[in-house]
């Protein structure tokens, strides 16, 4: 069961799969800021939570508090007013302002490929310069060129090159600047301080090989100042893109936690 919210150009659109019956798993993109990348893993899920997934608008004003603030309004018009985030890379700098607010009834936290302050800020000034002064034309050939090794290396996972097609087939500059302002929020977000007293249950799952948030650093971190941390997954054969490149392997992981976190029934005969 899918359906999409009718919403305005500056609001989120807000996509919902699955029975309201089952666990709540919030989908927070990365920079690209889109559902479009998420098909395999949403496939991976197979119905086994109600799936929900958030695109921003190609806004440059908003602050990740901004952020925030409109992903709630946009799940509360639906109806949504608690669950799981699963906050994929800029998504973390979304989803903790999301937690640090209590409007949203947080069961629990999962990053992919996230982060609590970007270990390394330089780089992610370079990141935002370069999106910024390359040609638009020249983005799109890159990412042409990059879809079609895509296209050999998930030959067994249809889903996966499909979305890519899909994103890059669709990408505006609009997007572009989009992304080039989610940087610069990067680049400015510090939630140490909301992860240092989350009571929620915390995880994380990531790739082995990922240049793009050093897992070493995050994991470290959060080892050492995040009591509410109860697991960090490193899948071997995928990058930072975890959620799209070793689908099923991170929704296997994702729902054992979300299965661990289900409150357990009584049962009156243990009482007697």
């Amino acid at each position: 069961m899918m359906n999409t919210a009718q919403v305005e150009p500056q609001q989120v659109l807000v996509r919902v799969h699955g029975d309201e019956s089952a666990p709540t798993l919030v989908y927070l993109p990365g920079l690209h800021g889109n559902w479009r990348l998420i098909g395999a893993f949403r496939k991976a899920l197979a119905g086994r939570v109600r799936f929900v997934e958030v695109s921003y608008p190609p806004t440059l004003e908003w602050t990740s508090e901004e952020y925030a603030a409109a992903v709630e309004e946009g799940l509360t018009a639906r109806g949504i007013r608690g669950g799981w985030l699963l906050a994929e890379s800029f998504g973390s700098t979304v989803a903790w302002p999301i937690l640090a607010r209590n409007q949203f009834r947080v069961r629990g936290l999962v990053l992919a490929g996230g982060f609590v302050r970007h270990p390394f800020s330089l780089e992610v000034r370079l990141a935002e310069r370069f999106c910024g002064q390359i040609s638009f034309a020249v983005l799109v050939r890159l990412l042409f060129g990059y879809a079609r090794v895509a296209r050999f290396r998930f030959r067994n996972s249809p889903e996966t090159w499909e979305s890519i097609k899909d994103f890059v087939g669709h990408l505006t500059e609009a997007d572009r600047q989009a992304a080039k302002h989610r940087l610069h929020l990067v680049g400015l977000s510090d939630s140490c301080a909301i992860a240092r007293k989350a009571t929620i249950p915390v995880y994380a799952v990531t790739g082995l090989l990922d240049p793009v948030v050093p897992w070493y650093w995050v994991r470290r971190w959060l080892k050492r100042n995040c009591p509410a941390l109860r697991d960090y997954q490193i899948i071997w054969h995928a990058d930072h893109n975890v959620l799209g490149t070793a689908p099923a392997a991170a929704a296997e992981r994702i729902l054992a936690w979300i299965n661990s976190c289900k409150p357990k029934i009584r049962n009156p005969k243990d009482e007697v």
